[in-house]
């Protein structure tokens, strides 16, 4: 029987870019300094560093609440990093924290929940954090925000795990968001993972649906795509939808970058050659952000 503890993954993305722009020895450099950096927040919330994992960094803390406000602190303080880091430099974090059954042996930390953990953090979009239920009804600090993404599937697990995100941007309203006392998703109305088997968009006059099998597809402004927007800030091959390991994935491949938001809240995402987990409803802005108001917005549903 393991100790129950409660584990967190944060994973540096877009790395992959980095060491190919800037050279093995410089990039090394500079993960280096930021993993020791999220290492040294962990220890400063009285989290327990168990090891570096190339550009992740693995720790494990007592209970859920000092996890939760720990990587809450670390996105915030890390935001100010990222605004004098060069583009060439560029890799937002992405965290999982998943509260569970912990096997210590050598030094290490072995489990489902370490498993779990580094899967979230490569679910997750950059800057976002996920958490298990279990981590939610572990206890949470009265000005913690959360959205409920419902059961999601995990690679190598047969039952879904329930994932709620965490908001921690300090500028966001809370009227949408999950509050500790109705922690309990109805899950008797959730049997199916939300994050569905095919996607509905929607653009002006144009609808379709696509199904896992039908993906990866593209969205475009050339007639080649498989989803066109006819739009001059839309790159002729600008995102790709992806069905992975029983995700929607959107992926930007555009010179000018996409944004999402999700119903219910939260904040704008914006993907600059990065991607994200889609889920729910929402919208996709491609080429300009939502702010402006003429931008080709496409509607979503994962299904």
């Amino acid at each position: 029987m393991g100790i129950q503890s409660t584990v967190v993954f944060a994973d540096l993305y877009g790395s992959t870019g980095v060491f190919e722009t800037l050279g093995n020895a410089r990039a090394t450099e500079m993960v280096t300094q930021v993993t020791a950096w999220v290492a040294q927040k962990f220890e400063m919330h009285g989290g327990r560093v168990v090891k570096f994992l190339g550009d992740g960094v693995l720790a494990i803390f007592k209970d859920s609440p000092t996890a939760i406000a720990a990587v809450v602190d670390l996105q915030r303080a890390y935001q100010a990093r990222l605004a004098v880091m060069p583009t060439s430099a560029y890799m937002p974090l992405r965290i999982g924290v998943v509260r569970g059954d912990v096997e210590i042996v050598d030094d290490d930390c072995y489990g489902d929940a370490v498993n779990i953990a580094s899967r979230l953090s490569e679910l997750t979009g950059p800057h976002q954090i996920w958490v298990n239920g279990e981590a939610i009804e572990d206890g949470v600090q009265p000005s913690a925000r959360f959205r409920f993404l419902g059961p999601i599937h995990i690679r190598g697990r047969i039952e879904p795990c329930d994932v709620y995100q965490v908001e921690w941007q300090e500028d966001i309203s809370s009227e949408f968001f999950t509050v500790p006392a109705a922690l309990s998703p109805a899950t008797e109305t959730m049997e199916a993972d939300v994050l569905g088997g095919q996607i509905e968009l929607i653009w002006l006059e144009s609808r379709k649906t696509f199904k896992a099998f039908e993906m990866p597809i593209h969205i475009g402004r050339t007639r080649q795509a498989d989803f066109v927007v006819n739009d001059a800030r839309v790159s002729r091959t600008h995102a790709r939808v992806e069905w992975r390991n029983g995700s929607v994935i959107l992926v930007d491949i555009s010179s000018y970058g996409s944004w999402v938001r999700f119903s219910g809240g939260g904040a704008d995402l914006a993907l600059r050659r990065e991607e994200c987990v889609l889920h729910g409803r929402g919208e996709i802005a491609l080429g300009a952000p939502f702010s402006d108001l003429s931008a080709p917005v496409i509607s979503f549903s994962v299904l």
